[in-house]
């Protein structure tokens, strides 16, 4: 796709946008993004909703506008660079150096966060269905594993279908959560300080930081390696703005639903599943498996970014080490609770991102401030 697109003019490659895969490219990121934590809820619960109005506007609003920024530039950076390797944009940002670290530090993040999926379907099977943990985690690595088998083409194919339902589907939840009990956000947010729930950080500002922080940590290779395929800045653009404003967005409800319910859903390690029986558990259990399905949609690209810093994706050794890299990453994932694995892995990983974030925003001003070209 990206060598079709090179052999074009300018004018041409500028102008070309469909509609098609700008909804394609903003479904993968959605379901790159909607993993255990979100899909379950664990992670709106600890970055917005408890921290009240502030957490749910102030923290909902932020992201939206640094969330939006980041996707944008990556998919065009992305685009325009087409980097050889999907980590030299650390380079690209921070310098040789700097660039450096954030490269390895990255990957071990992301496999990080990979064992946080399994901890995610590891504690639905324990929760809902009353099954072992390890049959959840350990069916999940299984399925990934298979996925990441068959290369980047094949998952952006599955993930960007997938993404926008699930988007709807949580969305749908958040808002029924709202409207059977509209009272509830007020009565929930005098209730916050009251109640022993965790938090990101010690206040909504920093943590809507630290959520853009390890959001970026994810995206960054994932986003510049997609980049490459956009056949315009347009199209790059286009894709990466839709998909970061309906992610955006769909935190900012959820995180309503789940403050209008505060005292159900405080303390629980599946959220979403809670304002599921509270409408019906026929409904429970189809949002179960639509979880299962968004950890799924982000496991598979995590796990394929981590195997493609080190070998070329399809080659033996890039399958090879898959295997390896899920057998461990469940082997971590299952040994510690899911609601813990959120709190020190995002959280910590996400203040590391701030830094990121800092040197993109001074790259990109300096860029437009001199007017270089991509």
């Amino acid at each position: 796709m990206a060598d079709k697109a090179t052999e074009q003019s300018p004018v041409q490659l500028g102008s070309r946008l469909s509609a098609s895969r700008v909804l394609t490219f903003a479904g993968a990121i959605i379901a790159f993004l909607i993993g255990s934590g979100f899909a379950t809820g664990q992670e709106i619960l600890q970055y917005f909703t408890a921290y009240g109005y502030w957490g749910v506007f102030g923290t909902g609003l932020l992201v939206l506008a640094l969330m939006t920024y980041v996707v944008i530039e990556f998919f065009i950076v992305g685009q325009a660079k087409k980097f050889e390797k999907p980590s030299r944009i650390f380079h690209y940002y921070c310098g040789k150096y700097l660039g450096v670290f954030f490269d390895y530090f990255s990957i071990l993040f992301v496999f990080l966060s990979f064992t946080v999926m399994v901890a995610g379907a590891g504690a639905v099977f324990e929760e809902h269905y009353g099954l072992s943990k390890y049959l959840g985690g350990i069916g999940l690595a299984v399925l990934v594993g298979a996925s990441v088998w068959f290369g980047l083409s094949s998952l952006v194919d599955v993930i960007g279908k997938i993404g926008p339902v699930i988007v709807i589907v949580a969305i749908a939840l958040g808002a029924m959560g709202i409207i059977r009990n509209p009272g509830g956000i007020a009565e929930g947010n005098a209730l916050i300080p009251t109640l022993d729930l965790t938090q990101a950080s010690s206040n909504w500002f920093m943590a809507g930081l630290s959520y853009v922080g390890f959001c970026m940590l994810w995206l960054a290779a994932f986003l510049t390696a997609l980049g490459k395929t956009a056949r315009s800045k347009k199209e790059a653009g286009a894709g990466g703005a839709l998909g970061a404003v309906a992610f955006s967005v769909a935190c900012i409800i959820v995180a309503l639903g789940l403050l209008a319910n505060i005292v159900q859903v405080a303390g629980t390690e599946i959220p979403m599943l809670v304002l599921a029986r509270d409408i019906s558990p026929v409904l429970a259990s189809g949002i179960s498996v639509m979880i299962l399905a968004g950890i799924y949609t982000t496991a598979v690209p995590l796990l394929w970014t981590v195997s493609a810093r080190f070998f070329p994706d399809k080659t033996p050794r890039f399958k090879y080490t898959t295997i390896a890299l899920a057998v461990l990453g469940t082997a971590i994932g299952l040994a510690v609770p899911f609601s813990q694995m959120v709190n020190i892995v995002y959280v910590i990983n996400g203040y590391v991102g701030v830094l990121l974030l800092v040197l993109m925003l001074v790259k990109t001003f300096t860029r437009i401030a001199t007017r270089q070209k991509l």
